[in-house]
């Protein structure tokens, strides 16, 4: 198993440049310098609804409707997933009703808001693109254009977690 789980895929010099920044304690003070410290407001359920739905209204007006949006304690690392996109279907009379639902693991109430936006994107992405490919990333990259970096950031994040580093938040 790699010692850096989070990083798994990415280059061996990439992977030294983290071993390096964790060896000298400033993997923490990186992430503050690109990502702030303060907490972001979107704290509770309404606001990340909030949040949501106008990222959706920005980018994917066509997309098909949430249902709701909210943050999930249940869904994080233990679960391999940072959020989760359901969709739940139905017949009405001669229709076939469908309902989607965001989840986000509530890890991103004390993440730095890049970081929720970054998760929210992704999530929003699923919506029209099931799989992780070529359209999908495409996707994320019209909604968030350092969404690579992001994602990128966001493990370094959580490695600094794993490490029972703090929080660069706080």
């Amino acid at each position: 198993m790699s010692d850096l789980p989070f990083l798994a895929g990415y280059p061996e010099h990439l992977l030294a440049q983290v071993r390096e920044l964790i060896a000298a304690d400033a993997l923490g003070e990186l992430l503050r310098k690109r990502h702030g410290e303060a907490r972001h407001a979107i704290q509770s359920d309404k606001a990340l609804h909030a949040y949501v739905m106008d990222l959706k209204a920005r980018y994917m007006k066509n997309a098909p409707p949430l249902a709701g949006v909210s943050y999930d304690g249940t869904i994080g690392l233990t679960h391999n997933a940072l959020g989760l996109q359901t969709s739940t279907s139905r017949v009405q009379g001669a229709r076939l009703k469908a309902k989607a639902h965001i989840r986000i693991a509530t890890l991103f109430q004390k993440a730095p808001e890049p970081f929720l936006r970054m998760i929210a994107v992704h999530e929003l992405a699923h919506l029209k693109e099931k799989a992780h490919d070529k359209a999908f990333y495409q996707l994320c990259c019209h909604m968030e254009p350092h969404y690579h970096q992001l994602e990128f950031d966001l493990r370094l994040y959580l490695t600094q977690l794993a490490l029972g580093e703090p929080s660069p938040t706080g």
